[in-house]
Formats: structure tokens, C-alpha cells, sequence
């Protein structure tokens, strides 16, 4: 039996007010982070052709940067940064005067209440642009482990609010938790990329931190895209270690790893809407063949309504100026 007429769900789809009244999931400003891209020089503002309207930035204009975002509500960065010089260990990632450590110095002097994340790391560092230390052809997962956990504490030390390792090795979120404890930082949250598959998408990633790998590829240490109850096992190792908040990169084909996670556990969850995903959307709206404004906030809307807290995406600075109704 129907139960047509009495019960018409068009009936609360009628009205724009109606519809947000009855509106499940909600988009804020306050859910997103933005990336930024650090380099040395001086008056550096270069778009990156792979990510249109995203810039390649000297330290020198953070301060612009961080006073736009802290404007437009956006709560927090998550820095990525282009050395001077690459060698085999990456030593500038931990290097005191960093192109990262400088970042940090400068966005807390100009905005102190923007939240400072920072991506651990060694990729962008490395002369072969592999996430650790090698031996071989192999990276060296227990010889990486110091050097991420020096990073994560010369990070803090220069002002950062959060650190997030994004480098898949095993243990790293226990090392780092106790270094940073050991170091004077037991209240310094841990973002870990529990669940980063090898994914087709970061390709225009890489080519705007100049973090591709010389030979190989990081098939053995980031996850197989087939795979879902390995990332809940990564995510429940990586929360035992003492990570704060879990990350699921890349947000969208990954949607239902996202939720999985959002079911099985309570911890904050955040969703990396990764370079690819924002390319092919531009570049589908340069085209004409979608609405950009409609398309991201479906896109994120639905990254939300798989169980996202937060989202890190290229589109925050647009996504809050909608939103305000810019």
C-alpha cells in the first residue's frame, strides 16, 4: 500500500527557507583549511599552473595571506615548504631555519590566532623525493622515525600549533608523540594522515612542491587504493599511538572510508581534498561545462556528509566568500 497522497516529501523541498530548515548537513567556513605553499626569495607570488589560483609564496608575503584568511573566518594553514637545497635526509625539514620554521615565525607574528599546522614530512626535502630516509632502493622506515620526530619538535619549536605526518611510515605518531612530550609540547596536537593511499591525484601536488620521486614510487609505504579495512586498521594504530585527528587523503574517492571511520570511531575526522580533485573541477569550469561556486559546495557538502570534521581544500578562500555571501 502507498501511503501517496498523505505523504509528500516535496512538500519541505519547496522553499529555499523551508529546504535550510530541514537541511542535514551544513558547509561552514569554520570546517575548512587552506594550504599554502612556501618558498624562499623575496615579493614571490607565482601561481602554480596545475593549481590555478594557488600561489607559490616568498615569507614575505604570508603576512597578506594570513590577514585575507583571518578575514574571511577561515580558522586554519597547513604549510608546505620548498627548500633552498635538497640532500638524502632532507635536512632542511628539520633545519631550525627552515623555509617552514621561517613560515611558522611569520604567520604567528601577523596572526596569532590563526591555527598553524604543518605537514611532516620529508619528500619535499629529499635529493631522490622519497618520504624517508633510503637504504638501497628501500625507504628506511626505522631510520625515517628520528628525523620526522625532529622535524615535528623544530616545527613547534618555532611556533607551530599542530604537526601533521603525512609519510606513512609505521610508528611515526608514537615517536613524534613522544618526542614532542619529551621536548615541553604534551599539548601540541598530532594530525595524522592515518589512511594516505597511492593515489593517481596528487600529481599536480607534486609538481608544486617539486616532491616527485626520483626513481620508484611509494606504493610500499602509502596505502593500496583497494583497500578499506586497512585503513581502519591504520586509523585505530595511529589513534593508540596518540594522534589527535585522522585523516582520509583523497576525500573523494575515498568517501566511503570517511564514513566507515566516522561509524567506528569518535575521534575528530579530516578529509584532504586533494590537488587532482580541485584541478579537474577548474578545469571543468574554465571549460564552461560546470558551475564552479555550485559544483565545490556540493563536492565539500558531501565530503561533510561523509563524516568529514574538517576539510582541507584549495577552495577554502572561495568556499568562505560564498558562503558570507560575497
Amino acid at each position: 500500500m502507498s501511503s501517496f497522497p498523505i505523504v509528500r516529501p516535496r512538500r519541505l523541498r519547496r522553499t529555499e527557507a523551508l529546504r535550510r530548515m530541514v537541511r542535514e548537513t551544513q558547509l561552514a567556513v569554520d570546517d575548512l583549511i587552506y594550504p599554502l605553499f612556501v618558498v624562499h626569495g623575496s615579493s614571490v607570488r607565482d601561481e602554480i599552473p596545475s593549481i590555478p589560483d594557488v600561489f607559490h609564496l616568498s615569507v614575505d608575503q604570508l603576512a597578506g595571506e594570513a590577514g585575507e584568511l583571518v578575514e574571511l573566518g577561515i580558522p586554519a594553514v597547513i604549510l608546505f615548504g620548498l627548500p633552498a637545497g635538497k640532500d638524502e635526509l632532507g635536512s632542511e625539514a628539520y633545519d631550525d631555519d627552515g623555509i617552514i620554521q621561517r613560515a611558522v615565525r611569520e604567520i604567528k607574528r601577523a596572526a596569532p590566532s590563526l591555527v598553524t599546522i604543518t605537514d611532516v614530512c620529508l619528500c619535499e626535502y629529499t635529493s631522490h623525493g622519497h618520504c624517508g630516509a633510503i637504504v638501497g632502493d628501500e625507504v628506511e622506515n626505522d631510520r625515517t622515525l628520528p628525523l620526522l620526530a625532529r622535524t615535528a619538535v623544530s616545527h613547534v619549536a618555532a611556533g607551530a600549533d599542530v604537526v601533521a605526518p603525512s609519510d606513512m611510515m609505521d610508528g611515526r605518531v608514537g615517536v613524534i608523540r613522544r618526542a614532542l612530550d619529551e621536548s615541553g609540547y604534551p599539548l601540541t596536537p598530532i594530525v595524522a594522515y592515518s589512511a594516505k593511499y597511492a593515489s593517481a591525484f596528487y600529481g599536480p601536488f607534486r609538481e608544486a612542491a617539486g616532491s616527485a620521486p626520483r626513481f620508484g614510487d611509494r606504493r610500499a609505504y602509502q596505502m593500496d587504493p583497494p583497500n578499506a579495512r586497512e585503513a581502519l586498521r591504520e586509523i585505530e594504530l595511529d589513534l593508540a599511538e596518540g594522534a589527535d585527528i585522522v585523516m582520509v587523503k583523497p576525500a573523494l574517492a575515498y568517501l566511503d572510508v570517511i564514513a566507515r571511520a566516522r561509524d567506528r570511531f569518535a575521534a575528530p575526522i579530516a578529509a584532504y581534498n586533494v590537488s587532482g580533485e580541485y584541478a579537474m573541477l577548474k578545469a571543468a569550469a574554465a571549460n564552461g561545462w560546470l558551475d564552479e561556486r555550485r559544483a565545490t559546495l556540493e563536492l565539500l557538502t558531501g565530503i561533510k556528509r561523509a563524516g568529514a570534521d574538517v576539510i582541507i581544500s584549495y577552495h577554502a578562500k572561495a568556499v568562505a566568500r560564498w558562503l558570507k555571501g560575497a
